[in-house]
């Protein structure tokens, strides 16, 4: 996936100004930024759902402004808000969507992946927020979609919701796009991420290092004192040595992924 001075407008705001990304195939790419920053109307125009005012955009080598039937069937989507299928049963729902794909996959075999066997043939209407997200999944999947778009999907759900869902998403084949406000999702999912701000990447790369968050300094602190440096444990080494054993008050913080996110976000702005 190629994109290259996206820019998008509604009427005198510029929500998109100049994005360049490259999603590489198989991977999970997370986009990251603040409410209002561009990073929604950036993924729609990625699906194909709302047109650019400039710049190129290849999607599994198509511009999805121009989508065909055959396209969308290589594609999933997990939206942000639950599509209506309220009144009918798991089952009934998958096997619905499964007829719109040419050569999907078998709607039982997808129940099972997102571990809804025990509620196929509970109204969808019954289910708990957590199983009707992991409905969402198995119909963006059903269709063996090569690239899935996955909106905000744990939004609301409790810690322990979350995780499971996490456990869902990396067993799925294929090229990943997430959004998600929760940094440790990204983290755990995600080969590398994008932030957006005020309508550009302001920092790009893998968790780990992303805004040289590699390089930045660890935080040593101790009852007495505290000092950032680039080698925590000589500098535990000598308080060792300076106290004859235990260091009083002792924690050693290295950079986290919301550390650098939120820098980055504040020197945009």
């Amino acid at each position: 996936m190629s994109v290259r001075g996206l820019t998008k407008r509604y009427g005198q705001v510029e929500a998109v100004r100049g994005i360049d990304l490259e999603i590489r195939a198989g991977e999970t790419f997370a986009i990251l930024g603040p409410n209002g920053a561009g990073k929604s109307t950036t993924v729609e125009i990625l699906e194909g759902h709302r047109g650019r005012d400039g710049g190129e955009v290849r999607v599994l080598g198509v511009d999805p402004r121009r989508p065909t039937r055959r396209w969308r069937a290589r594609i999933g989507i997990v939206p942000q808000e639950a599509q209506d299928v309220a009144e009918v049963t798991v089952r009934e729902a998958v096997r619905h969507f499964a007829g719109f794909y040419p050569d999907p996959l078998d709607p039982d075999e997808v129940i099972e992946q997102a571990g809804l066997t025990e509620s196929a043939d509970r109204r969808v209407s019954r289910l708990s927020g957590g199983q009707r997200r992991r409905l969402d999944v198995a119909l963006a999947v059903v269709g063996r979609p090569e690239l899935l778009f996955l909106d905000e999907p744990t939004t609301g759900f409790d810690p322990e919701a979350r995780r499971r869902f996490w456990d869902l998403i990396k067993r799925l084949p294929g090229t990943k796009v997430l959004t998600t406000h929760y940094l440790e999702e990204a983290e755990v999912l995600a080969d590398r991420v994008a932030v957006i701000a005020k309508g550009r990447v302001v920092g790009e790369g893998d968790p780990a290092t992303l805004g040289g968050r590699a390089q930045a300094k660890t935080l040593v602190r101790w009852a007495d004192g505290e000092v950032r440096t680039d080698s925590p444990t000589a500098t535990v080494a000598e308080l060792t040595a300076r106290y004859g054993g235990d260091i009083p008050g002792l924690t050693v913080t290295r950079p986290t992924l919301e550390d650098t996110y939120l820098r980055l976000i504040e020197e945009a702005v």
